[in-house]
């Protein structure tokens, strides 16, 4: 017994680290940030310490609506980029007899900073970049063309930024597929992209739903990205989040769009945990389903033997 007591004690001695990193930089803020919706704005960028929902009506303003429509836009359209150019990169990486220096090529870039690289994007698409240099000394165009401040480049650095979050996680499902399935849909009769699109894909639904949340989320929320590349035609939540504590010192206003992010996490966390759930409890029953007919095929065999 006191052996037990012992190890119970070591597991919570052992868990208050973790425990007091999560309430301080987790837990806390996303408290202040809930509390902080609900009181009222008052002078110079203060909270007045009253219940009120001034924050959550004024969000159903038309301008922010535009705005949080236009974010919803950006990010559908840099996620389904990222996954359709994530699968196939998975997919050679999954299939690779390299596959360490491969995920190396992928993540070592991501090694530096976030703003550095942005910066780099810059130099390549400002009007003096390498895009528009070569442009013009190939005698393509006369002049220099627009690639930033607009929402092309906002998806495009936007897909940059965050493909590994979509490469990993389907590399990850890729790897651990039983291919034989594939071949016995071959055997079946179906062709390459038949037995892709409705055995693999299937197959690796987790991994998918892993990488829609692991990069749509975080474009969601962006913020870096809109103001260094953007305009105004792409200004999008995480911006206006920024603006509202900042220049319009509206803190309430401000939290309120922040539980929106939030709300969105939260919601994107909870689809993946519950398919993955549901695609371990599939595996089950198919093992289970395998191993009953195994034996019941060891089962006739032997009765077989025996008659």
């Amino acid at each position: 017994m006191s052996g037990k007591q012992g190890k119970i004690n070591q597991g919570v001695l052992y868990a208050w680290p973790m425990g007091i990193w999560l309430v301080v930089f987790f837990i806390a803020p996303l408290a202040i940030i809930l509390i902080y919706s609900f009181l009222t704005k008052g002078l110079y960028g203060s909270v007045i310490a009253e219940f009120s929902l001034k924050a959550f009506k004024e969000m159903a303003n038309p301008k922010y609506a535009v705005i949080v429509l236009r974010t919803i836009k950006i990010s559908i359209i840099a996620t389904t980029i990222t996954i359709l150019v994530a699968l196939p990169c998975g997919y050679a990486i999954a299939r690779s007899r390299h596959q360490t220096l491969l995920l190396l090529l992928v993540i070592i870039p991501f090694w530096t900073n976030s703003l550095i690289r942005i910066f780099a994007w810059i130099s390549i698409l400002n009007n003096n970049g390498i895009i528009n240099q070569l442009l013009m000394k190939l005698h393509i165009t006369k002049n220099y063309i627009s690639l930033l401040n607009n929402q092309g480049a906002v998806i495009l650095i936007s897909v940059y930024m965050y493909i590994p979050y979509a490469i990993l996680p389907i590399f990850t499902a890729i790897d651990r597929f039983d291919f034989s399935l594939i071949e016995a849909a071959r055997d079946l009769g179906a062709n390459k992209s038949q037995s892709m699109i409705k055995i693999l894909l299937p197959g690796i639904k987790s991994g998918i739903i892993s990488a829609l949340i692991f990069t749509f989320i975080p474009i969601f929320g962006s913020y870096t990205v809109p103001d260094l590349v953007g305009d105004m035609n792409s200004y999008m939540l995480g911006k206006l989040i920024v603006d509202q504590v900042q220049r319009s010192r509206n803190l309430p206003l401000g939290s309120a769009f922040s539980l929106v992010i939030t709300v969105t996490s939260v919601i994107g966390i909870l689809w993946m945990e519950l398919s993955r759930k549901s695609e371990t409890k599939q595996r089950s029953i198919l093992q289970s389903e395998e191993k009953h007919n195994a034996e019941q095929i060891t089962s006739d065999k032997t009765d077989g033997g025996i008659k």
